[in-house]
């Protein structure tokens, strides 16, 4: 697999988890014993921390394409075995 190829695939897995771990280890205000501001929404966070959601991401995208390219490595699930139409 060529360099390009690795640095792509990994930069998917990134941006896919950065968007999947969103929602985890966010507080309200109202969890954090903040007041809020007027007209804000119940669910805005109290705060967020780019650098630690951005280093969750890397790597949660480091395992799972390390996952990925152990398999396109060893070939533990090839395209054949997703094709479920076809069997015999």
């Amino acid at each position: 697999m060529a360099l390009s190829s690795i640095v792509a695939i990994y930069f998917l897995f990134f941006a896919f988890s950065a968007f999947l771990l969103l929602p985890f280890g966010v507080r309200t205000d109202e969890e954090a014993g903040a007041r809020k501001v007027p007209g804000q929404a119940d669910s805005a966070p109290h705060s967020f921390d780019v650098r630690r959601h951005l280093l969750r991401a890397a790597l949660v995208g480091a395992l799972l394409f390390a996952l990925y390219y152990a398999n396109w490595t060893y070939g533990w699930i090839t395209p054949d075995d997703l094709d479920f139409y076809h069997r015999p």
